[in-house]
């Protein structure tokens, strides 16, 4: 059996891993590289392989960065099925469409520059047409039951605690009369968070694939994060400003309206508009509510016996580029809650804009911002940034709540390789910048220094004996 890392190794985006037996092939996750536009386009245009001749893929979770380039999988000759939870598949329905939506604007706008330079122009990576026809191979399983992958391979899926139907993957792979057992745990969430229910430990594997987006860094508890989500917005709302929230449209934005709607009853936030300007947003909030199922206790009794948290009356969403704009004309303070998360698409970029240069506002970064994107550049303090083009001074307060995040920190992610149990016999670290690959391989070496660790470099193949 042979592993090849060909995305989120040594980075955080593009979690791409394609494993190979005499007769088979198949993908864990397929997601789209972002970043620096040319070397992303670079990077998702080109696949590394032959789609052709992938026998399956094996989806972990909805977030772009694993199931973004599975339209391109599709256009370009794959047609088996893409396994994944009856979330993910309910999720990726509008995920991949605004993909394509997303991808076909920013054509428009490079090739707009070509033409003035006499270059031809540029297709999209994929288009609407090609994301529905990703929709259509997606195959959904339930969690806790073994289903067959190929003639070969077996797969279980496992609650990861992530988003809505996240997925640590467990496979049991037979090659030449013996089986490989395989964990993969990218992405890996946090106990206690609001909406969902706790990771489950994968144990009895001799193989593990695990993140590291916080292998060298600590979360504050879950616990703190609606306190210290009142404390920014009082604050902002005393100076008379506006709180501009770039949130992923899919789980971070559901749980920063929970929080909103719990600290509302308790008064423990004054009387302001709520804002959610996205339409992803939107329609994602209606697959929360289909899948009541797939939440925690808590929220399925809010949902099921009083009221539900992503509709109080204090909530208003934005369904049209006309409310959109209505919002940077209204001078009330107010909290805007709007997508890409990574502020690099989608209308965040339009209240960025218009609200960047005041300093009563607040930019509250409540999600991971990857390098080499505007979000990553306000977390880093650089100012001017530029927002389409144009450069801006960073006058607005920007505040970083890690509190939020649904990804496990260092040493939620070393409990999860001490509790792997003794059959455990190396692991490959991915999903992370390099020095938080490295830092955490370091980590796993103190804690089980039996264990083989290799931290692969893009497309790096290792086999498996």
């Amino acid at each position: 059996m042979k592993i090849t890392f060909y995305g989120g190794a040594r980075e955080v985006t593009g979690s791409k891993h394609l494993i190979e037996t005499d007769s088979e092939k198949f993908l864990l996750d397929c997601g789209l590289f972002q970043g620096h536009r040319d070397e992303s386009n670079k990077k998702n245009r080109n696949l590394p392989f032959d789609p052709s001749t992938i026998d399956s893929v094996i989806l972990g979770h909805a977030h772009i960065d694993h199931s973004g380039n599975l339209p391109s999988l599709t256009k370009n000759g794959f047609t088996g099925p893409i396994y994944s939870t009856k979330p993910t598949d309910d999720l990726c329905k509008y995920m991949l469409a605004d993909s394509a939506y997303l991808h076909e604007r920013d054509v428009e706008f490079v090739n707009k520059k070509r033409r003035k330079n006499g270059l031809p122009p540029l297709e999209p990576i994929y288009d609407m047409n090609d994301a529905m026809d990703a929709v259509h191979q997606f195959v959904h399983r339930p969690y806790s039951r073994w289903f067959g992958v190929t003639p070969h391979v077996k797969a279980l899926f496992v609650d990861a605690g992530h988003i809505l139907g996240s997925a640590v993957t467990k496979l049991k792979i037979a090659e030449n009369g013996k089986v490989h057992r395989l964990a993969y745990a990218v992405d890996l969430g946090r106990y206690n968070l609001p909406l969902l229910k706790d990771p489950r430990q994968i144990r009895h594997s001799d193989t593990l694939i695990i993140e590291s987006t916080y292998g060298d860094r600590h979360h504050d508890p879950i616990e703190n994060a609606k306190g210290e989500l009142a404390d920014v917005i009082n604050q902002t709302i005393s100076r008379g400003g506006k709180v501009i929230v770039p949130s992923f449209a899919m789980e971070r934005t559901q749980e920063i309206i929970y929080y909103l709607h719990e600290l509302h009853n308790e008064k423990r936030i004054p009387e302001v508009p709520i804002i959610v300007d996205s339409p992803l947003a939107i329609n994602i909030t209606q697959v929360f509510r289909r899948n009541l199922e797939y939440l925690d206790a808590d929220a399925r009794e809010m949902m099921e016996k009083y009221e539900d948290p992503f509709g109080f009356g204090k909530v208003g969403y934005a369904r049209n580029v006309d409310d959109s704009k209505a919002l940077n004309m209204d001078p009330r303070p107010m909290v805007i809650i709007s997508a890409s998360g990574m502020c690099e698409a989608g209308r965040i970029l339009h209240h960025l804009k218009n609200n960047i240069g005041d300093n009563r506002n607040t930019i509250l970064v409540v999600g991971y911002m990857a390098e080499n994107t505007l979000g990553r550049r306000l977390v880093d303090g650089i100012s001017p940034v530029r927002i389409f083009g144009e450069p801006y001074n960073v006058q607005a307060n920007v505040v970083v709540l890690n509190t939020f995040s649904a990804h496990a920190d260092r040493d939620e992610l070393l409990d999860y390789v001490a509790n792997s149990g003794s059959l455990l016999e190396r692991v490959f670290i991915v999903h992370g910048e390099e020095t938080q690959s490295l830092a955490l391989a370091e980590g796993i070496r103190e804690i089980r220094p039996e264990l083989e660790v290799t931290v692969p470099h893009m497309g790096d193949t290792v086999e498996i004996n």
